[in-house]
């Protein structure tokens, strides 16, 4: 009897320890989203202040409305895991009850047999009524163990009545938490509700500056043309120097084998000269020479001219392995402009981003995003541009105020580059791509998420 109630007193936890950490574990990620919405307001309610209304404004407003989007889903999903812990409850006190219910019963039974066999002359009857002295002695035994499953099964019943008053308690509270939660969900969506209208005022605003924005987007995709095409040459030129680099290599090792091989001729022609003799012997005809085996050529990866060395190779691979791992290039930033092509809601205005905007402080430390080679630093309209060669991968990092590195300085992840530089609206902006070879590529797809 006490070892099916320890049973069931172990399942009970065991399940009530796996909700227990789903719900634990909504709750910690309900912080984080609402750490990051509390920190996005305090950006955006910045913005305002400083800057007329703007693409990067209107992204913090659409990042903030899936954020809350995500919050007001997590809820539902603490709702579904209230709701599985006050469905098990139910079961466990169903099955507690009935399981009291028949402890009762069988308690009762054996106290109505105690009473009926209460006199000391039954007890004696039935020990002397033994056959033998042996029988006698399993007798008492038999009495003593009856007098202890009654001692056990009174016992039973007061743990199934703890746990299932327990029970009953974690019921009521689940059911009042089932209330809070709700009444949160609701005011989270009428939250939402107010930050979609939000919203739609933004992009009503946005809509009346569309000629305004269509000049922004013109001097912006000028400049990004610039940037690219001072990108572009600088990794050309590095493609042409390591082309030149292993061309020059390749050339002085054929030299190199071709010296061997004469060098080798030489010295079989040599030994196979006939000697001078004054006896009229007949000559003898040298075996022929043994050709050079020549050793398997390993393989080597050519997918690049910039992987042309194993240290080229490896910086590139550990740059791959590092896919969606690598850190953000500014600590605290919101992405103003995503990669590829956008549009501004409300307006008919599109444009196209070789790589992520990123809004900052004005002169926030920017960082190198993975351990590489400076190959370039330049001055494009103002600002500084610094160009890091990772094997066939390159990052540049543009509108910088100021650089802490220097041409060929080899830096590692996490080193400082230098500093952001106001834009128009006088707030911190970098412009972070990051190409393989002259390839532009997604940096959100490369970058840890946040």
């Amino acid at each position: 009897m006490l070892k099916f109630l320890a049973t069931l007193v172990l399942a009970v936890m065991c399940a009530g320890t796996v909700l227990a950490q789903g719900s634990d574990e909504l709750k910690k990620k309900q912080a984080e989203i609402q750490d990051e919405i509390d920190e996005l307001r305090r950006s955006l309610n910045d913005t305002k202040k400083n800057t007329k209304a703007g693409l990067g404004q209107l992204n913090m407003i659409k990042k903030k409305l899936r954020l809350r989007e995500q919050a007001i889903t997590n809820i539902s999903d603490q709702i579904d895991v209230i709701n599985g812990s006050i469905g098990q409850s139910r079961n466990e006190i169903t099955r507690l009850r009935t399981e009291l219910d028949t402890l009762k019963v069988q308690y009762e039974k054996s106290v109505v047999y105690a009473y009926k066999n209460r006199s000391n002359y039954d007890f004696l009857n039935f020990i002397f009524s033994a056959s033998n002295f042996n029988d006698a002695l399993r007798r008492i035994e038999y009495l003593k163990s009856y007098r202890r499953y009654r001692e056990q099964q009174a016992v039973s019943i007061r743990n199934t009545q703890d746990l299932l008053q327990g029970k009953i308690s974690t019921l009521e509270n689940s059911r009042k938490e089932k209330d809070d939660v709700l009444a949160k969900q609701e005011k989270e969506k009428k939250v939402l509700d107010g930050e979609r209208r939000e919203k739609d005022d933004f992009v009503k605003n946005l809509k009346s500056r569309e000629r305004e924005l269509s000049k922004e987007l013109t001097v912006k995709a000028k400049a990004d043309l610039k940037l690219k095409s001072a990108i572009r040459a600088a990794i050309d030129r590095e493609i042409k120097a390591a082309r030149a680099k292993a061309e020059a290599e390749e050339k002085a090792k054929a030299k190199a084998l071709a010296d061997a091989r004469e060098k080798a001729r030489k010295a079989d022609a040599a030994a196979n000269k006939p000697a001078t003799s004054t006896s009229p012997s007949n000559p003898v005809a040298a075996a022929p020479a043994k050709p050079v085996e020549k050793p398997a050529a390993a393989p080597v990866r050519k997918e690049s001219v910039l992987e042309a060395t194993p240290e080229g190779v490896a910086i590139s691979g550990g740059f791959e392995k590092n896919r969606g791992k690598l850190p953000w290039p500014v600590e605290k930033c919101n992405i103003k402009i995503h990669f590829g092509t956008y549009g501004i809601d409300g307006t008919n205005l599109r444009g196209n981003n070789p790589g992520l905007t990123l809004e900052t402080e004005v002169g926030a430390v920017v960082k190198a995003v993975y351990e590489g080679k400076v190959t370039q630093i330049f001055d494009l309209d103002g600002n500084w541009v610094v160009l890091v060669q990772h094997g066939k991968y390159f990052t540049t990092y543009s509108n910088l105020s100021a650089v802490s590195v220097s041409k060929n300085q080899e830096v590692v992840a996490g080193q400082m580059l230098g500093r952001a530089a106001a834009n128009d609206d006088g707030n911190g902006e970098i412009d972070f791509l990051l190409l393989q070879e002259n390839r532009n590529l997604d940096p959100e797809t490369w970058i840890r998420r946040r």
